[in-house]
């Protein structure tokens, strides 16, 4: 049985949309919208049990780096980010930081989103060679302004964070800051329509 919304657009192509339909349709989207944070939250538990090999599974490697970063006072926006820097890894096999970025890009500053975006050719250093590729790809962004950042994010709290013994703070400590980072996008294609309508 098809659900049927009570109220909803009626075109079937959108050069048929009317006034009415993309009201109905914008109304719809604040309450959609607002519950972003939980399906992030939730696609975040997808990396539960998911090891991939590696000595921990997606899930405590995110939640290692978030704590790392929080332990060492970095502020609420970059511990989001260091929470969701693999959040691509079920969806985005062989792009999976630019799967991140793409989601973090609307609520958070342009020098964590290009430390997202970048972070697997940083951390490749660690391991590339043992692929057969350049290990020192990171080097093309030396000149960058966003380069130590990178670095910083890779060394500090990424590379080291596949430690079952050390510290991992659960998600549910982490939820009200992913809460506050996606409350409101800083950027995006709609941004003035939303101020409009608020």
């Amino acid at each position: 049985m098809e659900h049927v919304l009570e109220n909803q657009a009626q075109f079937k192509h959108m050069e048929e949309g009317t006034q009415e339909d993309w009201t109905i349709i914008a109304e719809a989207f604040g309450p959609f919208a607002k519950e972003l944070p939980e399906r992030i939250m939730a696609h975040l538990n997808l990396l539960k049990g998911d090891c991939g090999g590696f000595p921990v599974d997606r899930l405590t490697h995110c939640l290692q780096t978030a704590t790392l970063a929080y332990r060492d006072g970095k502020d609420e926006e970059y511990v989001v980010c260091a929470l969701l820097h693999d959040i691509g890894d079920t969806l985005g096999s062989y792009n999976h930081a630019d799967v991140a970025a793409v989601l973090l890009e609307p609520f958070v500053s342009e020098e964590n989103h290009w430390m997202i975006k970048h972070h697997a050719i940083f951390q490749g250093y660690y391991f590339f060679e043992y692929l057969g590729m350049d290990r020192n790809l990171r080097d093309q962004y030396k000149d960058h302004p966003h380069y130590a950042r990178t670095l910083e994010f890779i060394e500090k709290y990424d590379a080291p964070a596949f430690d079952a013994e050390g510290e991992i703070l659960p998600l549910e400590f982490f939820a009200p800051m992913v809460r506050r980072v996606f409350a409101q996008p800083r950027k995006s294609l709609y941004k003035k329509a939303m101020e409009a309508s608020a």
